[in-house]
């Protein structure tokens, strides 16, 4: 199994400090393998955290949830999705959106994530984080690589502790 937490855990107790109510949107296509972690993901927390954290399964448009978000007034807002960091597959980090320009494929959804977080921390003034994961194979398919679904098992987790804390 990959070092695929380099020290996540750690990494998101500290983001997730004072944090009241938190979003966790997965973001992914379904029919592109490991792209879809990111919703797997949010699948996995769905019925396990509390009321403060909406768990919204964005797929390719989170876009499309910009309203739902912002009404739900977070105070923290995790973006979870694959993208092409040049680690190794199944390897996780958590990067601020403002670095996000530093990698060269971050991803190939239709809005930049990037505007999508601006437009959130315009309208909210939440925290905002991308909770990125190198995929292993992205062509057209079901279901995660082995190294990606591990690494979705310890996200899983790794945040059902820190959100049920």
């Amino acid at each position: 199994m990959p070092n695929n937490t380099y020290n996540l855990r750690e990494e998101l107790a500290k983001w997730l400090t004072d944090s009241k109510r938190v979003v966790v949107a997965g973001i992914g296509n379904p029919i592109r393998m490991d792209d879809f972690v990111g919703v797997k993901i949010v699948q996995n927390l769905q019925g396990k955290v509390p009321e403060n954290v909406y768990l919204i399964e964005c797929e390719t448009v989170p876009e499309s949830f910009l309203q739902p978000i912002t009404e739900f007034k977070p105070t923290h807002v995790l973006l979870v999705d694959a993208a092409v960091l040049g680690l190794k597959p199944g390897e996780v980090r958590l990067v601020d959106p403002e670095r996000a320009t530093a990698f060269p494929a971050i991803s190939t959804h239709v809005l930049p994530l990037r505007i999508f977080c601006e437009y959130i921390t315009a309208t909210t003034k939440a925290k905002i984080a991308l909770l990125l994961v190198e995929p292993g194979n992205v062509e057209f398919g079901e279901g995660l690589t082995l190294e990606v679904q591990a690494a979705a098992e310890k996200i899983t987790q790794i945040l059902l502790e820190l959100l049920t804390a």
